[in-house]
């Protein structure tokens, strides 16, 4: 994608190949910032703090942590100990441990002298990888689009809810929900997104309306409550979120809110789809709901904001009263009945077993 009109990755190898470039996302929309990771500890501050977040990213992150960490110290037992650090800095997403694991197999058999280039190696392929999941996943929600266009007679305008931020910045590039939105636009469909702010962090104020524009696609940014209303009068025609794992029956983890969005949906007759890169199947489990850890996040995150001051200085300001007591869940899950379908690299399938084994049969039955 594009930022002020530059072809754009959310991670890259910085032309020393000494380090790890990333978007600092903690700094957006306010100000494009970029940071250099050049340690394990690094890698790991910036999947905890949230400077990357979204499901692949966070994944592709982290195998590139590996490489950071076996550059210092390729032993047996410096390897055991990036794998446990990095797995431990964020517990629902489930592409941070596929990448781990992939990692792991990888380079467990090879002597010290082969590590750090076959690690470095692999990042980069899981990068690459990862491109080429969303870009093909973007083609095949793209033919809801164009079907949604169709029932609508080709007037109008494509009425799109997301939530959270599940676009480019979530991945390496592309995204997954935003995917088949921005395939739309570039091909003349004239697609409008309504743009969930999701409280606390904002992802969708702050990030999702950010690339947007910067990609030049029509949205609106509403509070997280509007959603239900505007389905109600029939102006979303469709909703497109991501999820950052899904168990084998099609269950759904996504970020907090998503679940109330699904039933307002299921309850006004509009289309709820899932984009999901086949790393965030998580065979292992079947019930959602029982299964999935969901991540408590710091209660400052709730009780305290950052915007932008008239003045043009960027603050935080506490919003609640103080000593008032604060939970923050990080994630929801939606179960499957709620879900329309599944979008994924290879098609799209019903949230079941039986949809999602016939598109993956190979994973079926295996942990990531």
């Amino acid at each position: 994608m594009k930022v002020h009109g530059k072809p754009t990755r959310t991670l890259w190898l910085e032309p020393d190949g000494q380090a790890v470039g990333i978007i600092d996302q903690t700094r957006l929309p306010h100000a494009f910032v970029t940071a250099r990771l050049s340690t394990l500890d690094e890698a790991a501050h910036a999947i905890r703090a949230m400077l990357v977040r979204g499901a692949p990213l966070i994944g592709a992150t982290a195998a590139y942590g590996v490489w950071l960490a076996l550059r210092a110290d390729a032993s047996d037992a410096a390897l055991t100990r990036a794998l446990a650090i990095l797995g431990d800095t964020r517990p629902t997403a489930i592409n941070l441990h596929w990448a781990l694991e992939e990692m792991r197999r990888l380079l467990t058999p090879l002597s010290t002298s082969q590590r750090v280039a076959a690690a470095q190696r692999r990042a980069a392929e899981l990068c690459d990888e990862d491109v080429a999941i969303n870009r093909a996943l973007g083609g095949h929600g793209l033919k809801l689009l164009e079907a949604a266009w169709e029932r609508k007679g080709r007037r109008g305008r494509i009425d799109v809810l997301t939530h959270c931020n599940a676009g480019w910045l979530a991945t390496v590039d592309w995204g997954t929900a935003l995917s088949p939105i921005y395939l739309a636009h570039d091909a003349g469909l004239p697609v409008h997104v309504w743009v969930d702010e999701t409280r606390p962090r904002n992802q969708g104020a702050s990030l999702t309306a950010w690339e947007l524009g910067q990609h030049g696609v029509p949205h609106t940014v509403i509070a997280d409550n509007v959603g239900g209303h505007l389905m109600q009068h029939g102006r979303v025609d469709l909703c497109i979120v991501g999820t950052d794992r899904t168990t084998s029956q099609g269950d759904v983890a996504n970020k907090i809110g998503t679940y109330l969005k699904a039933l307002a949906a299921k309850d006004n007759g509009v289309p709820f789809y899932v984009a999901l890169p086949s790393p965030t199947i998580d065979w292992s489990l079947r019930d959602g709901v029982k299964e999935i850890p969901i991540e408590q996040r710091d209660g400052a995150e709730v009780s305290d904001i950052t915007g932008r001051l008239t003045s043009g200085d960027v603050a935080t300001v506490r919003v609640t009263p103080e000593g008032s007591p604060t939970a923050n869940y990080g994630f929801d899950v939606t179960p499957a009945r709620l879900v329309t379908a599944l979008i994924t690299e290879r098609g799209v399938c019903a949230a079941s077993e039986e949809g999602l084994r016939s598109l993956f049969p190979e994973r079926a039955g295996r942990h990531p």
